[in-house]
């Protein structure tokens, strides 16, 4: 075995293994969930000051020097203080806030937060506070989250391969192999969480975006089914894929995320869609023992020899065995005969340059920039982008006034059909494959494949898709695997990954963010 991964496992399991005993000492915590962080808080032996000192702490060794991991746009100075607030609030009361009290969350900066700036990573935002948090922000400070820092983003939130932006020098770069790249767009997020500069987080997901870093970096990432987490106060890209998600070291949390932020919004009227479909709580379907009796579908289209690295593939057939040895029943393999045909058939048109001055706009009067066109005029933003944003403020039809939106339309809806009949012709419950048939590139490198198949299934069709860690590839480069379901099938997900994390746990923490040594009195 690798030395570095068996150091960091024996540092996981030592640390992880305190949380639960009398030797609980809150500066040497990482990997906790929240269920233990409550625990400790509940039993005396931490309090959310306490916790959000070491993570401050953490991101201060680790963000900008050290590995050097670029994932912090800004420390939430009121951090520390709203921790002091929920400490006197169950000093006082006895009782927790709400589900979340007390928790640190790393927030993409695309969500707007109404006491610090929303830059959507870019310079031209820098001093935009909004008027209001977003829907999904007000959600979780409701539940008592503490945000104590905003992460970095693929500007615009444009890409799926890195997260660089102008707002920061640099790339986010991967805890795992810092000379790697963390994915994008939340890959700022997904680096954050794994190097435990907090406890849960929130990405976004336009075609790849929550899915791709979690499994860059080892993670849990939940694509929800669009409409069950509202949009609003969220920096668009494209409103017909965007959705919020929970992004986390393991499958509870995210369900505990989740539970918090699904839900109807009145200011975002896809959300309508989930009434009737959201359960009192999601976690009622953590089963460890869930695969028993599943009918896991293998998706082969998307993880083929000829377009899968060597060692994801033998990772992704070792996983069907891990399915198979939890007791699920494997159909090798689900197929929709036409994916290719549609995938290459949908027209490009842009959605961008409406999508983001409704985002302006609402922004109210101090907004540094009321239109898209203004941003390109100031020049402040990252090179990388400026054709994407040349282009969509070029095209100044609506997206439905383009001859290609019926088209594209009529293609997502033969998807969706093509797969639900797939799905029920061969009883399967979900379907899988690998969220990246190739490891983490190295930065910069634009050549070698990136292998993502996040954006084939999910954004298209709006089908929700989970990812979980499968394990390690070459030296400790993480992989995932992808459970892709039915509309609002997130009870069938939820028990299924959680089944399969369960019965591999193949999460570890990246070595070169290490518990730090005890601060000098």
């Amino acid at each position: 075995m690798n030395i570095r991964i068996l150091l960091s496992l024996l540092t996981f399991f030592s640390l992880s293994g305190s949380l639960n005993g009398q030797s609980f000492k809150p500066k040497q915590l990482r990997e906790a969930t929240i269920d233990q962080l409550h625990t400790a808080m509940q039993t005396g032996k931490l309090t959310a000051v306490q916790l959000v000192q070491l993570y401050l702490d953490r991101i201060a060794a680790y963000d900008k020097q050290g590995p050097y991991l670029n994932a912090i746009i800004m420390v939430n100075p009121n951090a520390l203080t709203e921790a002091r607030r929920l400490d006197s609030l169950y000093k006082i009361t006895g009782t927790f806030v709400g589900p979340l009290h007390g928790i640190p969350v790393i927030v993409k900066d695309n969500y707007n937060t109404a006491d610090m700036p929303t830059t959507n990573g870019t310079l031209a935002m820098k001093k935009s506070i909004p008027p209001n948090d977003a829907y999904v922000v007000q959600r979780i400070r409701a539940a008592g989250a503490i945000i104590i820092a905003k992460s970095n983003l693929a500007e615009f939130a444009t890409s799926g391969q890195v997260s660089v932006s102008s707002i920061l020098p640099g790339y986010s770069r991967n805890p795992y192999d810092t000379k790697r790249t963390t994915a994008g767009s939340s890959g700022g997020t997904a680096a954050a969480v794994a190097a435990d500069f907090g406890t849960i987080g929130l990405g976004t997901d336009t075609g790849s975006s929550v899915r791709g870093p979690s499994s860059h970096q080892s993670l849990v990432g939940f694509r929800p089914t669009l409409g069950l987490v509202s949009r609003d106060g969220i920096a668009p890209l494209a409103m017909t894929n965007d959705t919020g998600g929970p992004i986390c070291r393991t499958v509870e949390d995210a369900v505990r995320v989740l539970d918090v932020i699904a839900g109807y919004d009145k200011a975002d009227t896809v959300t309508h869609r989930s009434d009737g479909k959201i359960p009192a709580t999601y976690r009622q379907y953590l089963d460890k023992d869930g695969l028993k009796g599943a009918k896991i579908g293998v998706f082969r289209q998307l993880v083929m020899p000829k377009n899968s690295d060597p060692q994801v593939y033998a990772l992704f057939n070792k996983a069907l065995d891990e399915l198979r040895a939890a007791g699920a029943t494997v159909i090798d393999s689900v197929r929709v005969p036409e994916l290719d045909t549609i995938s290459k058939s949908f027209d490009t048109i842009p959605q961008l340059r409406r999508d983001f001055n409704i985002y302006l706009a609402n922004l109210g009067p101090n907004a540094p920039h009321k239109s898209l066109t203004s941003i390109i005029k100031s020049k402040q933003f990252h090179p990388s982008i400026e054709k994407i944003l040349l282009d969509s403020d070029a095209d100044t039809l609506a997206p439905e006034a383009h001859k290609g939106w019926a088209k594209n339309m009529a293609l997502r809806e033969r998807l969706r059909t093509l797969l639900l009949r797939a799905m029920d012709s061969t009883g399967v419950d979900v379907l899988v494959y690998p969220s990246f048939s190739y490891p983490p590139r190295l930065l910069g490198d634009l050549n070698t494949p990136s292998g993502t198949n996040n954006n084939a299934l999910s954004p298209p069709t709006g089908f929700p898709a989970f990812t979980v860690p499968m394990g390690f590839t070459y030296d400790d480069l993480p992989a995932g695997l992808q459970f892709f379901g039915r509309p609002f099938s997130e009870p069938t997900l939820v028990k299924l990954c959680y089944a399969y994390e369960q019965a591999t746990h193949h999460r570890h923490p990246p070595a070169s963010t290490p518990v730090l040594p005890k601060r000098k009195k």
